[in-house]
């Protein structure tokens, strides 16, 4: 049975809302490694796996803020080995509107400036619809 793990002090933020979004979701990976929770846990060496420019100490690190900020969830299992698993939480999958929205901006920002040439395609996308559980 897993455990989940108790909640950090949330550091201080600003008092603009805007400021605040910002400084939660800020850091060069928390966007594609959030991405990578909205379909489900995930370990953190698979989660490494996906992203694999990102360095372990940066992985962590991020993975603590995000937690720190109630975008995910750690939940350790009492088993040996040890197994830790990262997921979104309600308010990290809400993000997923806002993801998808700003990368939309970010090509239409390359477009204007005709700079597409320096962008990437989108790793944020739409996730698909699921199929129902069967109860």
């Amino acid at each position: 049975m897993a455990k989940p793990t108790k909640r950090l002090p949330t550091k201080r933020l600003p008092m603009l809302p805007a400021e605040r979004a910002l400084k939660v979701i800020s850091g060069r990976w928390k966007a594609v490694i959030l991405y990578h929770l909205f379909d489900g846990p995930r370990r953190l060496s698979v989660l490494k796996t996906l992203v694999p420019d990102i360095t372990q100490k940066v992985l962590i690190q991020q993975l603590r803020e995000m937690e720190e900020h109630g975008l995910i969830r750690r939940e350790i299992f009492a088993e040996i080995p040890s197994r830790v698993e990262y997921s979104a939480t309600r308010l990290g999958l809400s993000l997923e509107p806002i993801l998808l929205a700003l990368c939309a901006w970010a090509q239409h920002h390359a477009d204007e400036l005709n700079e597409m040439d320096r962008v990437t395609d989108c790793i944020i996308r739409p996730r698909q619809a699921r199929p129902p559980a069967i109860a």
